[in-house]
């Protein structure tokens, strides 16, 4: 190694993707400043990939465990937006192959938008199948928050083509003849329902952001409709919007008679 340039170190060390690799060790003696800091860079990524890699795995457990049983088609399932104040609640629902490898795919809540934003299309490109469910702020107000939220998890199994032959959800029951194992926090414990998550986190977000041009005053664009200070006051001052959802307090409480 000692006759190769730094630069041409760097490129190699680019290509080792183990931290059992051979290059790793016979460069741990290179007395060159610059190439025990690229070593020592190039060993933090893989240790980094590594525990991403682990918890992966461990959170495919589910999956894993019906795949050997013979049963290929499972679905994740979760839902956003049952706490806020205004908007829709959105459910997701995914078939994730047994080949699925995006390691960062992770309950949505730990991803900063800009990851989720980045890992939604690709979940889209790897998945077998993808459906969303919408119950907008009307439904909600009818049936209350627990049983739109069921029904927009049933529309987005109802567009799963296959159809699964099990569901992991995100601790709910849907009404869809499919055995279901409801997990409490099941973003966090299954891969299906974590892709599910970022998906229906997207999605929403992206419905919010075009409400905040519709309605500025209310800065959805910040709180995705969500009771914050700044939303609250916004209430206060110019009343519910056709989004809102006026079952909820404080809403009903600023309803324009």
């Amino acid at each position: 190694m000692n006759n190769l340039t730094i630069n041409q170190i760097k490129s190699q060390l680019a290509k080792v993707d183990s931290l059992s690799d051979n290059m790793l060790q016979a460069l741990a003696n290179d007395k060159r400043k610059g190439v025990q800091l690229a070593l020592k860079q190039r060993i933090h990524q893989l240790q980094v990939t590594a525990k991403l890699r682990d918890a992966f795995f461990k959170r495919f457990q589910y999956e894993r465990t019906f795949w050997h049983q013979g049963i290929n088609y499972i679905a994740g399932v979760d839902e956003v937006g049952r706490g806020p104040l205004a908007g829709p609640v959105v459910a997701g629902a995914v078939m994730i192959p047994r080949d699925f490898d995006l390691l960062e795919v992770n309950d949505s809540k730990q991803l900063s938008p800009k990851k989720r934003a980045e890992l939604a299309p690709l979940i889209r490109q790897s998945a077998l199948s993808v459906g969303i469910g919408i119950m907008d702020n009307h439904v909600i107000d009818q049936v209350n928050i627990y049983e739109a939220t069921r029904l927009a998890m049933k529309a987005a199994v109802d567009q799963l083509d296959p159809i699964p032959q099990r569901i992991i959800v995100d601790a709910m029951q849907i009404d869809v003849p499919i055995k279901q194992v409801r997990l409490i926090k099941g973003d966090a414990k299954s891969v299906s329902v974590s892709a599910a998550s970022i998906i229906a986190k997207v999605y929403r977000d992206h419905l919010m952001d075009e409400y905040a041009r519709k309605y500025p005053e209310y800065d959805f664009i910040h709180n995705a409709g969500y009771g914050t200070k700044k939303h609250l006051a916004a209430l206060q001052q110019f009343g519910a919007t056709s989004i809102h959802r006026i079952s909820f307090a404080p809403v009903k409480n600023f309803v324009k008679k």
